[in-house]
């Protein structure tokens, strides 16, 4: 059963070849996502990754792993805090901060650190709906 303080970690990184995936798959061939001359003449100085791919990590983990298979991903919402690069590894956090037991829901505190450094790199929360957890 999932309760108030429950949390989950995973750590992730993305290359350049899945973000160009991603490109491919969203259609967001914007260059600053795949293009490092392009990307050197901005604040970021190299390439960054897309915010959707980063939240992709918070659907895998809810759908999958916490609260898992049978979860239904009601909402996010994410302030993306600090760009994000490939082949740096970041660690995704997740802990329930409410639940809702007639609703079958859960409010879930979703951030992401920079591993290295433990900076904040995004913050955010989800809402999860899972019938056989609550």
């Amino acid at each position: 059963m999932l309760e108030v303080g429950n949390s989950y970690e995973i750590e992730f990184s993305f290359t350049q070849e899945q973000v160009n995936d991603f490109c491919k798959i969203s259609g967001d061939f914007n260059p600053l996502h795949w293009d490092e001359a392009y990307a050197a003449t901005t604040p970021f100085k190299k390439p960054i990754i897309h915010g959707a791919l980063i939240a992709s990590v918070f659907s895998r983990v809810m759908g999958m792993e916490f609260p898992g298979e049978g979860s239904v991903y009601l909402k996010q919402v994410s302030e993306f805090k600090r760009p994000l690069f490939v082949g740096t590894t970041y660690k995704a956090k997740f802990e329930i901060v409410s639940t809702n037991p007639a609703k079958h829901t859960a409010e879930i505190a979703t951030q992401v650190f920079e591993l290295e450094r433990g900076k904040l790199m995004v913050d955010g929360f989800a809402s999860a709906l899972h019938t056989e957890l609550f």
